[in-house]
């Protein structure tokens, strides 16, 4: 297989961290769904929204570490952070809102997808307005 030109191997590595940060804070979310939908029988929908909140601060620490590399001050990157992460929570909402309420699917594939979906959201809009250059 051929050797990825220079000018992608830096967003090759960064795709890839935060593919790694995202297996940590999804360890975080899911670790939140499961528990409360199946210890504490709460809805999916709720159950979810919790999880994404726990997943959103493990997200924003190692991102701005890790994967951006950022110096953005706190300032500016964590209300930036919020507004992404805000639209995440509506869409992880409204996903899992129709597949679990309107298509009755189960929760945890509902949930596999959604997190597929607002991955590549956050990534590109982290990437871009986040942790991006001012």
């Amino acid at each position: 297989m051929p050797a990825a030109p220079e000018s992608l191997t830096p967003l090759l590595r960064q795709i890839a961290a935060f593919g790694g940060v995202g297996l940590a804070a999804m360890v975080c979310h899911y670790g939140v769904l499961i528990t409360l939908v199946e210890i504490f029988r709460a809805a999916p929908v709720p159950a979810t929204l919790a999880g994404y909140v726990a997943g959103g601060l493990a997200s924003y620490w190692l991102n701005r570490r890790h994967t951006f590399a950022s110096e953005a001050p706190h300032a500016r990157a964590g209300p930036r952070f919020v507004l992404v992460a805000a639209a995440g929570f509506v869409i992880t909402w409204a996903l899992m809102h129709f597949f679990t309420q309107t298509r009755a699917a189960p929760y945890l594939p509902a949930q596999l997808v959604t997190t597929l979906i607002v991955m590549v959201w956050s990534y590109l809009a982290h990437r871009l307005f986040t942790f991006g250059k001012p």
